[in-house]
């Protein structure tokens, strides 16, 4: 198996920023502030070097979020199609054999998030692996959170144009493992203010 560090260099991160924010009155919620930086730049720092590439899928802000210093990708698809559109913007642009996907209002995501993942899909020969917790609320998936084989895109182009939207229906289509992971609390998703402002004061 390759060190961690060659691993990443067939890796490339893409931060999910494409999102309505519709449950945070319709604002670019990776732009949000918590502890003095944006949500999305947050989440940049600790992806940054799990992965060999980087960038963000964003469609709107694009001047606000190219100031980080990486591409800056839109769906493929207009009208916010959702979370699937964002994987394939990051698979149709992706030259590396993986594409390690996170979103943007996950800032405690691991720093060891994609080491598992690659290490559990390089053990199975899996297309896609994604992670999961145990904690209060039971077993959870966290499909966003994933690393996938670029060529999984094709199987994603057919399912956006059938219609689908789902992330749980197009994960089962797949051979998709799941990878525990031991901290529920860091994938802990800021959907509202209220959430913004709760995890502002517990740090």
């Amino acid at each position: 198996m390759s060190s961690p560090a060659t691993a990443a260099s067939h890796i490339t991160g893409l931060v999910l920023s494409g999102g309505r924010g519709t449950r945070m009155g319709g604002v670019d919620k990776g732009l949000q502030v918590l502890h003095g930086k944006p949500l999305v730049q947050h989440v940049l720092e600790r992806l940054a070097p799990q992965v060999g590439t980087l960038a963000i899928n964003a469609n709107r802000s694009q001047l606000e979020y190219a100031r980080f210093g990486y591409p800056v990708w839109h769906d493929l698809q207009g009208d916010f199609p959702g979370p699937l559109a964002g994987l394939q913007c990051g698979l149709a642009h992706c030259h590396t054999p993986l594409l390690a996907t996170v979103p943007c209002d996950s800032p405690l995501i691991p720093y060891d998030l994609v080491a598992h993942l690659y290490d559990a899909l390089s053990a199975s020969g899996a297309q896609a692996a994604i992670a999961v917790t145990e904690g209060v609320h039971g077993r959870q998936r966290h499909p966003v959170c994933s690393l996938l084989q670029a060529t999984t895109r094709a199987s994603l182009d057919a399912f956006l144009a059938a219609g689908g939207r789902k992330m749980d229906r197009w994960f089962a289509s797949l051979d998709c493992i799941e990878v525990d992971f031991p901290d529920e609390r860091a994938f802990s998703n800021i959907n509202t203010g209220l959430d913004l402002q709760q995890l502002e004061a517990e740090q």
